[in-house]
C-alpha cells in the first residue's frame, strides 16, 4: 500500500486515508477531561454494544476541539465522511466483540452555528445544516425498499436479494437459470423484501427567529428508522441534517424533470431544544437520548450527572419552606398575587389522571381563571407560565376561532387528500393552553372549550372524518370584567359576562382588583421603578433559578404520582360538607348551594399537586388544609353574593344567587296583591311611576325600575295584567 496513490473523494482534494486515519485518531484518543483512563467514545461505543442500539451520538463541538479539518470536512461532504464514520465504528466495534454484526450509525449533533432556515441557500445543498424550529405536521409512516427479492414465474428460480440504488430497483430482465431463461417473467416477492420505515415532517420556523413583519417559513425534514415518530406535532426542536435537494417530474407520467427543484432536510439526529420547558410525560421520550433534564445543554448525560443532579432536587424537596420558595421564584418580577401565584404553581405541578376499571376516568389537569382590572400583570403571569409549561400553546380570544383552537380539515399538499390538522388545543395535549382575552372571544369558539376541559377530549366529524382526539390540556385563561373595570356593586356573573356552565369548569377562579390605599401603592411603584435599574435589595430574595424550577417540576411530573392518605381524605370530605352547609341560614327557608361535586374533585387535585411539591407520595393532612385555603381564598373573591356576603355556588353555576332569587320571587307577589287591591279587572289603566311609589312607600328596600318591569313582564305572562308602553291595565 506504500506506494499506491491516495484513493481521493470523486471531484474533491480529500483522501480518504487521511480522514480515515483522522476519524480512527479521534474516535480513539478523545478524552472530556485530560484525567479520564480512557477516551469518552470508547466508552460510548461499549454502552452502546451493552444497549444492542443501532446508533452513536457524536457531539461536533468535540471534532472541532479535537481536529478543525475533519470537522470542516465534515460538514462540507457529510455524506462521504459519514461513510468512513460509519466503516471505522463498525471496525471498532468488531475489535472489542469479534461476533458483532449489528450495523451502529454515527448521528452528528451540536453544530458550531445553526442556521435560520430563511438562510439556506442553494450553496448549503448537499451540506451539513443544523436548524431549529417547530414541529407542525408528521406524515404516516411510509415503506421504503431496501432490499428486493424477484422470483421467475415459470420455474420458480429467485436470484439472490439485490440492494437498491439511489432510490431504483433493478429488476432482472431475464431469469438467471440457463435451462428457463425465460424473458420478463421475474415478479417482484413483497413479503422477502426488506423495508425500513421513513417519515416525511413539516418544521416550522419558531416565533423568535421570524423577522418584524414576516411569516413563518417551513421546510420538508425526511426521517429514517429510528428517528421515526420520535417528535410529535407541537414539539421544539434542533435538526442536524444533511440538506438535499431532489428532481421533480412536469407530470407523473412524463420522464421531462422540471428546472426547479425541491429542497428538503435529510435528518441525521433530533433534539429537543425546550432548554427553559419542562418535558412532557411520555414513554416515548425516553428512546431519544435528549435532553430529559432541562438545564443540561448536552445531549448525552452521563447516568452519574444524572444522579447528581435527581439528589440535588430531592434535596431541596426536604426545605420546610420550599412551597414558599417555589412560589417566589414563578414570576420574580411580578410583585405579590402570593395566592394567585400559589394556584399558577399547582396547575404545573398538576394532580394525577386516574382511570378506574369501569372505564371511567378522572382528570388530573387544573383549569385556572384570572379576572381582573386592567394593568394587574395577569398577561405577564399567563405569558410567565406559558414559557415554563411543557408543549405550551399561547393563543388570543380575538385571534382564535373554533377549528383553529380544536382541529380542521385541510388538503394535504403533497398527497391532496383530506388530512385533520390539530389546532392549539390539541397541539398543547400534556401542556397548558394559555389563552388571554378571554372575556372578548366569539361564542362558538368559547363552546368548543366545554368538552375539553371537562372531558379532555375533542370529538370532529365534518366533510366524511370522523374522530376523537386527545386534548388532555390545562386551560389558563385571562378575561377583563364586561365594562372593562370590576364594578363592585354588580355579581361576579354580571361583571365577568361568561356562561355559567363554562365558569362551573375552572378549579380556581381569581379576581386580580386593583384597589388604591397608599402603603401597597407606594410599594408595588418602588417595585417597578428597582426592575428598570439593578437594586441589591430586590436581587436578595431566596428563590430558584429557571432551569432548576423546570428540573424540579419535570421531575415531580414523571416520577412522582401521590396517593389520599385516610386523614387527609377525611378532611376533605369534613371541608366539603362545611362549604356545603354555609348556605343553610338559621330560620330561614331558603337553601344556597355554596358548593358542588366539581369543587370537590378541584379540592383533590389541589392536595394531590400540593404533595407533589413536596415530592411525597402521600396527600397529607397539611396539603388538604391547604388546598380547602387555596380553593376558599378563589371562591370568596368569586362566588360572593355582594347583597349577602356570603360564598354562593348557585351564582357561578346558574348566574343568579340564591338571595337574587327570592328577593325577586318577592317583588312580584308584592306587585300582585298591589294590583288586586287598587285595580278593578277590566277597570282603568295605572302608570308605571304610579305603581313604582306606591311599592317604595311601602317595602323597606331600595326599588329600580328595572326590577319593576322584570316583575310586571312575569305577571303578564301569567294572565294577571296587561302591560303595553307605560299603562298596566288589570285583566
Amino acid at each position: 500500500m506504500e506506494g499506491a496513490p491516495p484513493t481521493l473523494v470523486w471531484g474533491t482534494n480529500i483522501s480518504v486515508q487521511d480522514v480515515n486515519q483522522a476519524v480512527q485518531r479521534f474516535l480513539r484518543n478523545y478524552r472530556e477531561k485530560p484525567t479520564d483512563q480512557e477516551g469518552k467514545y470508547i466508552q460510548l461505543l461499549e454502552q452502546v454494544m451493552e444497549m444492542e442500539e443501532d446508533s452513536l451520538n457524536v457531539n461536533a463541538r468535540n471534532i472541532l476541539e479535537y481536529d478543525e479539518d475533519l470537522y470542516v470536512k465534515m460538514v462540507r461532504y457529510p455524506l462521504e465522511v459519514l461513510a468512513i464514520f460509519d466503516i471505522v465504528l463498525m471496525d471498532m466495534a468488531v475489535r472489542l466483540r469479534p461476533l458483532w454484526e449489528k450495523h451502529i450509525q454515527v448521528r452528528i449533533f451540536n453544530l458550531k452555528d445553526t442556521v435560520n432556515m430563511r438562510d439556506l441557500n442553494p450553496s448549503d445543498i448537499e451540506k451539513m445544516v443544523s436548524v431549529k424550529g417547530m414541529i407542525i405536521r408528521c406524515s404516516s409512516i411510509i415503506p421504503e425498499i431496501k432490499e428486493s427479492f424477484f422470483r421467475c414465474l415459470v420455474c420458480g428460480y429467485s436470484p439472490p436479494p439485490s440492494g437498491v440504488d439511489r432510490g431504483q430497483v433493478e429488476e432482472p430482465t431475464r431469469c438467471g437459470r440457463p435451462e428457463c431463461a425465460a424473458l420478463n417473467s421475474m415478479a417482484l416477492i413483497h413479503n422477502r423484501c426488506r423495508f425500513a420505515d421513513k417519515q416525511i415532517v413539516r418544521l416550522q420556523e419558531t416565533p423568535d427567529a421570524i423577522p418584524e413583519g414576516e411569516t413563518p417559513h417551513t421546510v420538508s425534514l425526511l426521517m429514517h428508522d429510528r428517528l421515526v415518530d420520535a417528535a410529535k406535532p407541537g414539539d421544539r426542536v434542533e435538526i442536524t441534517g444533511v440538506f438535499r435537494a431532489m428532481s421533480v417530474r412536469v407530470g407523473p407520467t412524463q420522464r421531462t424533470l422540471k428546472s426547479l427543484f425541491k429542497t428538503y432536510i435529510d435528518c441525521l439526529h433530533l433534539k429537543k431544544s425546550d432548554k427553559g420547558r419542562l418535558q412532557a410525560e411520555d414513554p416515548l421520550e425516553r428512546d431519544i437520548q435528549s435532553d430529559n433534564y432541562a438545564s443540561f445543554h448536552e445531549g448525552d448525560i452521563s447516568p452519574l450527572e444524572q444522579e447528581e443532579q435527581i439528589q440535588k432536587l430531592k434535596a431541596l424537596s426536604k426545605l420546610p419552606d420550599i412551597y414558599e420558595r417555589l412560589t417566589r421564584s414563578l414570576a420574580p418580577s411580578i410583585w405579590e398575587l402570593e395566592d394567585i401565584k400559589k394556584g399558577l404553581l399547582c396547575q404545573l405541578f398538576g394532580g394525577t389522571a386516574k382511570k378506574l376499571k369501569s372505564g371511567a376516568s378522572f382528570r388530573g389537569d387544573m383549569n385556572v381563571l384570572m379576572v381582573g382590572d386592567p394593568g394587574t400583570s395577569k398577561s405577564q403571569l399567563l405569558q410567565y407560565v406559558h414559557k415554563l409549561a411543557p408543549r405550551g400553546i399561547y393563543t388570543s380570544g380575538r385571534g382564535s376561532s373554533a377549528v383553529g383552537l380544536t382541529a380542521y380539515v385541510t388538503k394535504d399538499p403533497e398527497t391532496g387528500e383530506t388530512v385533520l390538522e390539530s389546532g392549539a388545543l390539541v397541539l398543547s395535549d400534556r401542556g397548558i393552553c394559555c389563552i388571554d382575552e378571554f372575556d372578548k372571544m366569539s361564542d362558538n369558539a368559547r363552546s368548543m372549550l366545554h368538552e375539553v376541559m371537562e372531558q379532555q377530549t375533542v370529538s370532529v366529524a365534518k366533510s366524511g372524518i370522523i374522530a376523537t382526539l386527545n386534548a388532555r390540556t390545562s386551560v389558563l385563561a385571562c378575561a377583563n370584567p364586561s365594562g372593562s373595570r370590576y364594578n363592585p356593586r354588580m355579581s361576579v356573573i354580571d361583571n365577568i359576562q361568561l356562561p355559567p356552565t363554562l365558569l362551573s369548569r375552572f378549579d380556581l377562579i381569581y379576581l386580580v382588583l386593583d384597589k388604591p390605599d397608599e402603603q401597597t401603592d407606594r410599594r408595588l411603584a418602588r417595585h417597578l421603578v428597582a426592575l428598570h435599574y439593578e437594586n441589591p435589595e430586590v436581587q436578595s430574595q431566596q428563590s430558584l433559578d429557571l432551569p432548576t424550577l423546570t428540573a424540579y417540576v419535570t421531575y415531580a411530573r414523571q416520577h412522582i404520582h401521590p396517593k389520599l392518605s385516610d386523614e387527609a381524605a377525611e378532611d376533605l370530605i369534613s371541608g366539603y360538607v362545611a362549604m356545603r352547609r354555609k348556605g343553610n341560614f338559621p330560620g330561614s327557608s331558603k337553601k344556597v348551594i355554596t358548593a358542588t361535586p366539581r369543587q370537590l374533585e378541584s379540592l383533590i387535585r389541589i392536595s394531590e399537586a400540593l404533595a407533589r411539591i413536596r415530592y411525597s407520595d402521600v396527600v397529607e393532612r397539611c396539603d388538604a388544609a391547604e388546598a380547602l385555603r387555596l380553593l376558599e381564598v378563589a371562591l370568596q373573591q368569586s362566588a360572593t353574593d355582594h347583597s349577602t356576603g356570603t360564598i354562593d355556588m348557585d351564582l357561578i353555576t346558574t348566574g343568579v344567587s340564591a338571595s337574587e332569587r327570592t328577593r325577586r320571587a318577592s317583588l312580584v307577589m308584592a306587585v300582585r296583591n298591589l294590583i288586586s287591591e287598587k285595580m278593578q279587572a277590566g277597570g282603568s289603566t295605572m302608570r308605571l311611576m304610579q305603581l313604582l311609589e306606591e311599592l317604595r312607600k311601602e317595602s323597606s328596600s331600595e326599588l329600580s325600575l328595572q326590577d319593576l318591569r322584570t316583575a310586571l313582564t312575569s305577571l303578564a305572562s301569567e294572565g294577571v295584567i296587561s302591560f303595553q308602553g307605560d299603562g298596566i291595565r288589570r285583566l
